[in-house]
């Protein structure tokens, strides 16, 4: 087992789940995940956005609002299994986002009303295994009103039917009212089976601030698991600066993965902003060796 800083796409593609997830700990915090929405067209005509981001360096890609019994992904040639066909093309784990939708819960403002196929249950995660997802998100969109408690309850479904690594929690409020980050909710995940939680940036969401979430985040590691930081608030299209100051911070809380969402041009992360990420967190040796290496190796 490499540690996923330092692997080829032949590594990548000869780990499992347990392996994955001890190589992106072995990282020390020097991982980064893109996310790109795949109903919106890609943000240069030709090229998918997950070869895009594979491109200027994210290590993991997720692919939000895909919906697993469609299979369709928007502008992208036909093929008998679209994931499999991005594992190929850019080498790197793929996951897709799943979102448990609490019913009893009421959103402030207009709903956003899922189909099944985005949907947490035992049919999609089956289809998910059978697609070769590689892990997934447990989280929610704006305004579908995904609350922490269906979060759980999720996680508990999906460790009996999913075979990948599971992640889960909130980016901002989907919708709902209830805190964003909540240490016994993100300890609950844990002992539910998630393989790891989100928690928003650091400057991403009112009120988180590094004094609340480092401690949380050292607790959650200690109890076994992996810390995603996320930027999910439209402000992965920020000015650079802003998006390594997010890094800086996301180091010093102690997240083991630099998320950085979809809310850009072609609804993927700005590629410069991409960048401006990696070499805040990982400096221009592992920056190049990542975006500079052939998936054939």
């Amino acid at each position: 087992m490499k540690r996923l800083l330092s692997a080829y796409t032949s590594d990548i593609q000869a780990m499992d789940r347990s392996d994955l997830k001890k190589s992106i700990q072995a990282s020390e915090g020097r991982i980064l995940l893109g996310e790109t929405v795949v109903t919106a067209a890609p943000l240069i005509a030709g090229v998918s956005n997950a070869e895009m981001m594979a491109a200027f360096g994210c290590d993991l890609l997720v692919l939000n609002e895909f919906d697993v019994f469609t299979g369709v992904i928007q502008d992208f040639y036909t093929c008998a299994n679209p994931i499999a066909e991005l594992k190929r093309l850019t080498g790197r784990p793929i996951g897709i986002n799943l979102e448990p939708v609490d019913e009893t819960k009421e959103v402030m403002d207009e709903q956003m009303h899922l189909p099944a196929g985005r949907r947490v249950s035992p049919a999609s995660l089956q289809k998910a295994n059978e697609l070769g997802v590689d892990f997934i998100m447990l989280t929610g969109n704006p305004s579908t009103g995904v609350s922490l408690s269906a979060i759980e309850e999720a996680i508990r479904l999906s460790v009996q039917h999913f075979k990948g690594l599971i992640f889960a929690g909130k980016m901002h409020g989907a919708g709902l009212g209830e805190a964003v980050v909540s240490e016994e909710a993100l300890l609950n995940f844990v002992a539910a089976g998630a393989d790891g939680v989100l928690v928003p940036a650091v400057g991403t969401v009112p009120g988180v601030r590094e004094s609340i979430v480092a401690p949380i985040v050292e607790r959650v590691k200690q109890a076994g698991a992996l810390v995603m930081s996320t930027i999910g608030t439209s402000q992965e299209s920020a000015d650079s600066q802003t998006i390594r100051e997010f890094g800086l911070s996301n180091k010093r809380v102690g997240a083991d993965i630099h998320h950085i969402g979809d809310g850009g041009y072609g609804r993927m992360p700005d590629p410069e902003n991409i960048l401006a990420l990696s070499l805040a967190v990982r400096g221009r040796r592992h920056t190049y060796f990542r975006m500079g290496q052939s998936i054939l190796r």
